[in-house]
């Protein structure tokens, strides 16, 4: 008897009705927008360097937790004679940041593993002087070790003694691990 009520009182006051309303259509927004799963950021594109020669990318733009911008790009060089590397450069905006390149980078997962990526940016800039913004790791090593669903925060060593961190999400390291099994 007292449910009937109910129902008549929501169904024939519609001043009551509203607020619930509205206040449901915007919790069913907000729903939607927090759980609904993020985009994927770039591709895995193929190029053919030179004959026998192909290089597989895969970029993405991210802010530092100051909100400088940084390219990320993870690749795997394949050369004629079979040889392979995968790498991660990361840039910086020139005249902002200044990378140390005596230090390793820091890979650290959501589920709190820390594991290391070698600086190869004087090993590839070959006898020239590498920028101060750029740097590039060797992440083959660590890649396998990686787990495709959890998130990695990047700890880039700066000249300066401090160091950025990046977000990396878990779509980015998919893709990563893409071009390591090419």
């Amino acid at each position: 008897m007292m449910f009937n009520k109910l129902i008549q009182a929501i169904y024939y006051d519609r001043s009551k009705t509203r607020p619930i309303r509205w206040l449901l259509a915007v919790s069913i927004c907000l729903l939607l927008v927090i759980f609904s799963p993020q985009p994927a950021f770039a591709t895995v594109t193929q190029i053919e360097e030179t004959p026998g020669q192909m290089l597989y990318q895969s970029r993405q733009n991210l802010r530092d937790r100051t909100g400088k911008s940084w390219q990320v790009v993870a690749f795997k060089r394949v050369h004629p004679d079979g040889s392979e590397m995968v790498s991660l450069r990361l840039v910086g905006f020139l005249g902002a940041v200044e990378l140390d390149h005596t230090q390793p980078l820091t890979l650290t997962t959501s589920m709190g593993q820390t594991l290391t990526a070698k600086d190869v940016t004087n090993e590839i800039s070959q006898g020239t002087t590498a920028l101060a913004n750029v740097g590039e790791y060797d992440i083959q090593p660590v890649l396998p070790q990686l787990q495709s669903k959890i998130s990695l925060q990047l700890t880039l060593p700066m000249l300066t003694g401090s160091a950025v961190e990046l977000q990396i999400p878990s779509t980015a390291i998919q893709e990563w691990q893409t071009i390591a099994d090419r």
